[in-house]
């Protein structure tokens, strides 16, 4: 944050084209623009980023070579990104990063090899160690993208006791107890629907409620979780798209509002970003609108840190979408689509 109307914030991307790795951009709140955009680090296919809470360090999946791993960076006061160092595994990069609030572990999930790694964060300095667990999973699913494990997810529980990973090869949702040295202890699997292909997951604010986007099927999945044993459970489905959509889609990024009210889905295909009420009695959700995306193949999107606006990447048309967001409606009104940024996936921005 540069000061209360200017944000910072960082683009993960895919480096083919013209895209040469993480880029940071400015946003104005007051003007509701957004500028500055330009290269914060070169990486190979920076694709995911998570920030520690105290806004000191970035981590970002990435390539080097024929290994995959996660960087650390330190970020600086105008924003630019420094590497501290790398912890690399031979083979493909992983597709999701995230650490924990006091910034003590971080976690990495593999599409290709169906695996979760856990990291130690060192204290001062923010440098990653080897993995302290690297756990592979097994089985398949009915559709043919599922012919192995491709895990796609993993954060932690609202307490920090567990590690919820998502797994769309195999239909599942695995959590596993954190150990103070950083490993992890499978605790519980709960299987979702056949095909559903699984993706992403947020926790609401309540720490009870959990929501899951599935790629294959276009649904939320909504979720009850019990803190007492870290295990989840079905409560609901909901599609992201509308009953007479036909074509190919894919289920993209979900997030909710920290007041809890409103949860967000994107889909690549349909292009466009579903926008749900949350029942805030029973967690269940009803579909408020939808809206384009103005783009093709909509991967991410993040509220601003104040939640009066919400960016979206569009990954194959190269640009990024601004959206105002009515906080009482949850609806979202498009301010500018035309931001270049070449090959967009992940967007976050700086804490407050």
């Amino acid at each position: 944050m540069t000061n209360n109307k200017k944000y910072i914030g960082y683009i993960g991307t895919y480096t083919k084209g013209d895209s040469k790795g993480i880029y940071s951009f400015t946003l104005d709140t007051n003007e509701a623009k957004i500028a500055d955009i330009k290269v914060a680090a070169q990486l190979d296919n920076p694709t995911y980023l998570t920030i520690s809470k105290d806004n000191r360090y970035l981590y970002s999946v990435a390539k080097k070579g024929e290994e995959g791993g996660i960087v650390a960076f330190s970020i600086e006061g105008d924003g630019s990104l420094t590497e501290i160092n790398s912890q690399m595994l031979s083979g493909s990069s992983p597709c999701h990063v995230s650490v924990d609030s006091k910034n003590r572990y971080a976690f990495s999930t593999n599409y290709h090899k169906g695996s979760v790694e856990s990291y130690v964060i060192n204290g001062e300095g923010g440098s990653i160690q080897p993995p302290a667990s690297s756990i592979k999973h097994e089985g398949s699913g009915p559709d043919p993208r599922q012919e192995k494990p491709h895990t796609h997810y993993a954060g932690v529980t609202p307490d920090e006791n567990y590690l919820a990973v998502v797994e769309l090869g195999i239909d599942a949702l695995i959590t596993y107890a954190i150990n103070n040295d950083g490993t992890l202890s499978k605790a519980n699997l709960l299987p979702l629907k056949a095909g559903s292909g699984p993706r992403h997951l947020v926790f609401h604010p309540n720490g009870k409620f959990a929501y899951i986007m599935t790629e294959f099927s276009s649904e939320v999945i909504g979720l009850t979780y019990y803190k007492e044993d870290g295990h989840l459970t079905e409560k609901q489905y909901i599609s992201t798209l509308p009953a007479d959509f036909s074509e190919n889609n894919q289920g993209s990024a979900i997030h909710i509002s920290s007041d809890g009210l409103f949860v967000y889905a994107g889909n690549r295909g349909h292009n466009s970003i579903a926008v749900f009420r949350v029942d805030q009695e029973t967690g269940e959700l009803s579909l408020v609108e939808r809206i384009s995306t103005e783009g093709d193949w909509p991967r991410d999107f993040m509220f601003d840190p104040t939640e009066k606006f919400i960016v979206a990447s569009n990954q194959e048309s190269s640009n990024l979408v601004l959206y105002s967001r009515d906080k009482n409606s949850g609806k979202l009104t498009l301010i500018q689509a035309d931001i270049e940024v070449p090959y967009p996936v992940c967007v976050k921005f700086l804490h407050v």
